[in-house]
């Protein structure tokens, strides 16, 4: 039987990406270098986010947080998940010309749409 985590409360389950030694521009950053948030993908979200219309967060959205409240998950070996409040995300990576995700302001309990998590 497979193990999994359910986040409670406003928490999600967040993917941490791949730490990246080299930016974007070219610049190498040291081993030691601290950067104060993180990027990963959501893989979970608690059932009270689901329903809360007021978070605009879904599973398998790309999203910035704060590592400072992430509690690490030990179900994998190199330690990627985290369970993390909402108040810590601090940003939702979008693209532009995209449907923002979501729910519709008269109802609800609307579904948001779901994307399959990437290769």
């Amino acid at each position: 039987m497979d193990e999994f985590v359910e986040p409670l409360g406003m928490r999600l389950l967040i993917r941490k990406d791949e730490n990246r030694h080299t930016t974007r521009g070219g610049i190498v950053l040291p081993d030691k270098a601290e950067i104060p948030t993180i990027s990963g993908r959501v893989v979970e979200v608690s059932l009270q986010v689901e329903r809360d219309a007021d978070v605009p967060i879904a599973k398998y959205d790309k999203v910035l947080f704060h590592p400072k409240n992430a509690i690490p998950v030990d179900l994998e070996g190199n330690n990627l998940l985290f369970v993390v409040p909402v108040e810590d995300v601090v940003a939702v990576f979008r693209r532009s010309g995209a449907a923002r995700r979501g729910r519709d302001e008269g109802d609800p309990g609307a579904e948001r749409p779901r994307e399959p998590p990437p290769e």
